[in-house]
């Protein structure tokens, strides 16, 4: 059985066949041609497994003894699931963005048709594979936890979106509910509060003794807090009592409430099988041992590298890739302008983002370099460049195999003549206990 190419460039010379496909939701857009060839096969493909099948070992009863290098321009999702079956495909995803300039430096009209882009994939793999990176997919298990942590990322955004809205609702009709729950909305307290007593006339009906033991029941039982409650509640004053507002609130809280409810188990499940994954991984202790990373970075920290240590053979090329080192912009000799990189996975770059900022609760030199940066830059700023230093401190752990170890950091700094660095942590306060995880 054939194999995928094992160099990360492969030339022309290696496929016996080239494709451009442009892939729609329906039917997929195909181009085929050969090295060297100048005519071009024109076909389209519809979006089910079957007709992938059938047009996949078409592909390899043509050329039974070598590979084919497939170019699309995305890299994941359904039509990547379907072609990574085939081990004599090799794809090349392509940007969007890369598509859309290399078919208006040819096209400056901007016409754009699906047979047009097809045959533009074509031309850039056959004339230009050498400048094109092969996909080669990660191990199951790090694709998994992937998945699963930019997921379980998109569901916490959407209880934030709901939260939000929940806050707005009770400000319109009843904001005692923000001291008698607490600031967190999304907690099982909150939302079973607010189920059972919408309005500040639904509490009020209920007997101290009910709601004493409504807390009790969810472990708060601060006897002090109570007495505040309890307090509130009877000396409340409702904000309105337009029965219009009152009815339309009352059921906008009850249904936000009822959408908490049912999203809280399956983000439960995902930080389950996210730990487990974790647990289970060759590379779990590299990311769990650094400063602030915690239950939720560590895994996203370790996707984001992957397994595969030669994907990344120098630490920028993973900055780059990242978002977090700078694009410089350059026009003849006086105008030159360093901005953020835009074009990079947004979800990795927020990672390192997260994770810098939370380590300077968590590593002294970290928080010291941090306040240095600061003096001379806004802050967010500053955090990528902090995310900056620290990938690649942990690009070297990841591929010698270490853990964390912060003397040996600050000792390296001082032998590569860094001791400005190095003496920030003089500056830096005790470092405080490790995040709960």
């Amino acid at each position: 059985m054939n194999t995928q190419p094992t160099t990360p460039n492969a030339l022309p010379q290696d496929y016996d066949l080239f494709v451009g496909l442009d892939w729609a939701d329906d039917q997929h857009v195909l181009s085929v041609g050969a090295a060297g060839a100048t005519t071009i096969q024109r076909s389209t493909l519809e979006q089910t497994p079957q007709a992938l099948a059938q047009w996949a070992n078409a592909l390899r009863t043509r050329c039974p003894n070598g590979w084919i290098a497939v170019c699309l321009e995305q890299s994941r999702g359904a039509l990547i699931a379907g072609l990574m079956a085939y081990e004599h495909l090799v794809l090349y995803p392509v940007n969007p963005k890369s598509l859309a300039r290399f078919r208006q430096a040819l096209h400056p009209s901007g016409s754009k048709d699906d047979p047009n882009d097809a045959d533009l994939l074509l031309e850039l793999v056959l004339k230009h594979c050498d400048r094109l990176r092969p996909w080669r997919p990660d191990t199951v298990q790090t694709r998994q936890l992937a998945l699963l942590c930019e997921q379980r990322r998109g569901f916490v955004d959407q209880r934030t979106a709901l939260t939000n809205q929940l806050q707005a609702h009770l400000k319109a009709i009843f904001p005692q509910a923000l001291q008698l729950v607490g600031q967190n909305l999304a907690s099982l307290m909150a939302t079973d509060f607010l189920k059972k007593w919408p309005t500040l006339a639904a509490v009020q009906a209920a007997s101290p003794t009910v709601l004493r033991q409504f807390y009790y029941g969810h472990n708060s039982r601060s006897e002090e807090l109570i007495r505040q409650r309890l307090g509130l509640v009877k000396s409340a004053v409702a904000l309105t009592c337009d029965p219009a507002l009152l009815a339309a609130h009352s059921l906008g809280i009850q249904t936000l409430v009822a959408q908490l409810q049912a999203l809280r188990p399956f983000i439960e499940q995902h930080d389950q099988q996210i730990a487990q994954l974790f647990a289970a991984h060759p590379d779990h202790a590299i990311f769990e041992s650094l400063p602030g990373a915690g239950a939720v970075l560590a895994p996203r920290l370790l996707t984001a590298l992957g397994t595969d240590r030669s994907r990344f053979p120098q630490a920028v090329a993973h900055s780059c890739y990242t978002g977090i080192a700078p694009v410089t912009e350059q026009s003849g000799k006086t105008q030159r302008w360093v901005h953020v990189r835009w074009s990079c996975p947004k979800f990795l770059r927020q990672s390192w983002h997260e994770f810098a900022n939370s380590s300077r609760k968590f590593c002294p030199w970290a928080r010291a370099c941090y306040e240095h940066l600061r003096k001379k830059m806004e802050h967010h700023q500053a955090i990528r460049k902090l995310a900056y230093i620290w990938q690649r401190i942990v690009w070297r752990m990841w591929q010698n195999h270490d853990t964390y170890d912060e003397v040996r950091y600050l000792s390296s700094l001082q032998t590569r003549g860094l001791e400005h660095y190095a003496s920030l942590r003089a500056k830096a306060s005790p470092q405080p206990p490790q995040p709960a995880t």
